[in-house]
């Protein structure tokens, strides 16, 4: 029969496509592109809906449609080898919204800020809430008191989300109603600490001044990330980032480098060769396809000189893998 025919032909096709799949590098295959979607926008309602549940105003990147809300821990006095460091250093959370690119479901996914004794009673909560963890690990070294960041993530409708995650946090002190005042805008910023021009040249980028403070956040536009059915993009957590406290002559770096899992050791390296200290290699999803990797790095000396050492790892995301420390790919 006809019908019979197509059906081989078209089992043929499947598997020389399958066997040309297999014959693939995995650094291929773990790149291979999604095909494009449209993602939902969020509504003035949903957000009016999240601002309610956590008592706070959060901001909407029209690019990505992610509504995101600011979780610093303005209640605690940080110190990187006995040095006190702001806390927009690297000490401040955050929880974003986005809707799945079927508009069927959404995403909320947050990454938290808690001392040690602060972590488990936040599980309990996450999963009384219907919440899950994604990851729980460390961003630093040398800091005091100990950090730890735990990556809360769920899937549900937007408003229903936003009060299983206030939910969860309420009794913490990540809560923006448990936070104290904002303390008055410090006199002194970014602009008149560092040569900001100089280290624009150097990242190619524009960073953001926030108080003494001056961050780089840059997506991974050459790679699309898929997870639970949204795309994940750099304000809901797909980013690599740099931050610069201290004085130009002796600042401190910290950061953060979104990896295919190909480019991890590369990304190592390249830190290692400019003096960076690599803190931590973990994590962040669930379910993301291609599978993200999250390296942390610090760094400590003149500014251009530790800005240096973010574009040169910056520079070799995306390329095409080589030797990889070592290690044939």
């Amino acid at each position: 029969m006809e019908t019979q025919k197509f059906s081989r032909r078209q089992a043929l096709q499947a598997t020389a496509v399958l066997g040309t799949a297999l014959l693939l590098p995995a650094t291929k295959l773990e790149a291979m592109p999604v095909p494009a979607a449209k993602t939902s926008p969020i509504t003035a309602d949903e957000m009016a809906a999240i601002d309610a549940a956590l008592g706070k105003k959060g901001s909407y990147k029209e690019a990505e449609q992610v509504y995101t809300t600011p979780l610093p821990r303005n209640d605690l006095k940080m110190k990187i080898k006995g040095e006190p460091v702001p806390i927009p250093f690297g000490f401040g959370g955050w929880v974003s919204f986005k809707k799945s690119t079927d508009g069927k479901s959404a995403m909320v996914m947050s990454d938290t800020v808690l001392q040690m004794e602060e972590v488990n009673p936040l599980i309990s909560a996450a999963h009384a809430n219907g919440l899950e963890i994604a990851a729980i690990h460390n961003h630093f070294f040398y800091e005091e008191p100990r950090i730890f960041y735990m990556h809360i993530h769920g899937m549900g409708s937007i408003a229903d989300l936003a009060k299983k995650y206030a939910d969860t946090i309420r009794d913490s002190k990540i809560f923006p109603a448990n936070q104290p005042a904002p303390s008055a805008p410090p006199a002194t910023t970014a602009k008149d600490i560092f040569d900001i021009p100089a280290l624009d040249a150097i990242v190619k980028a524009t960073g953001t001044v926030n108080g003494p403070t001056y961050k780089y956040t840059i997506g991974r536009s050459d790679v699309k990330v898929m997870a639970m059915g949204v795309e994940m993009t750099t304000n809901i957590g797909l980013n690599t980032w740099a931050s610069f406290a201290g004085t130009a002559d002796n600042a401190h770096i910290a950061g953060d480098v979104a990896m295919l899992q190909s480019e991890v050791n590369t990304v190592i390296k390249t830190l290692r060769a400019h003096n960076l200290e690599v803190v931590a290699v973990h994590n962040h999803m669930l379910g993301d396809n291609p599978q993200m990797i999250f390296l942390h790095y610090y760094g400590r000396g003149k500014a251009t000189e530790l800005a240096q050492g973010f574009r040169a790892a910056l520079d070799v995301l995306g390329k095409k893998p080589g030797n990889m420390g070592g290690m044939k790919m």
